[in-house]
C-alpha cells in the first residue's frame, strides 16, 4: 500500500534513497559483509539503495518502524514524514506531502 504522500513520488524516492544511503553499514539489512559491500562498484550501490528506498516506502505503510544496519527508518503519519535515525541523531526527514 506505501505510505500517503502528496509530494511527487520520484522526489521522495530520491530523498529517501540518499537519505537511506548514509547509514553506513546499511548492508547490514541485505545480509552482506562489509568486505562484499565495499567491492561493489558505486552505480550498484546507488541501485540498490534506489529499490531499498523503494521498498520501505512501501513497508512503512504496514510497518511504520523498519531498522536498517544501525539506523532505524520511521513513518511518522502526523507529521507526514519519514525519518532516518541512527542512534538518538536525525540523520534525515523526507517529507510526504
Amino acid at each position: 500500500m506505501g505510505v500517503k504522500h502528496g509530494r511527487d513520488y520520484s522526489e521522495i524516492l530520491g530523498e529517501l534513497t540518499e537519505a537511506v544511503g548514509r547509514i553506513s553499514d546499511g548492508y547490514v539489512f541485505f545480509e552482506m559483509e562489509p568486505d562484499e559491500w565495499q567491492e561493489l562498484p558505486q552505480e550498484s550501490k546507488l541501485e540498490v539503495w534506489e529499490a531499498l528506498a523503494e521498498d520501505l516506502f512501501y513497508a512503512l505503510g504496514n510497518e511504520p518502524v523498519i531498522e536498517v544496519g544501525s539506523g532505524v527508518v520511521i513513518y511518522d503519519k502526523e507529521t507526514h514524514r519519514i525519518n532516518i535515525l541512527l542512534g538518538e541523531e536525525d540523520l534525515a526527514s523526507v517529507l510526504l506531502v
